[in-house]
């Protein structure tokens, strides 16, 4: 019997239809079966869907650079 951690495990293939279809068959039997694994493999789906569909916006050069400056800082402190 596949649980949900199984489920979350196979998620992006699923997703990316890649399975074989015995596999497929299966996670779409949990999906129907857990009303939780349905909402997350429904609004997975659907935000992937919508970043596909989503216009490059450019970083204002300003923002790009207090960004990196952020990521350094953070970095430089997780070596501590």
């Amino acid at each position: 019997m596949l649980t949900c951690k199984d489920f979350l495990a196979e998620l992006s293939d699923f997703l990316d239809e890649s399975l074989s279809p015995e596999e497929r068959r299966e996670l779409e039997n949990h999906i129907n079966a857990c009303p939780n694994c349905w909402v997350l493999a429904d609004t997975t789906r659907r935000t992937v869907q919508i970043y596909k569909e989503a216009e490059l916006y450019e970083l204002p050069e300003e923002v790009r650079n207090r960004l990196a400056q952020a990521l350094e800082k953070k970095m430089a402190s997780k070596k501590c």
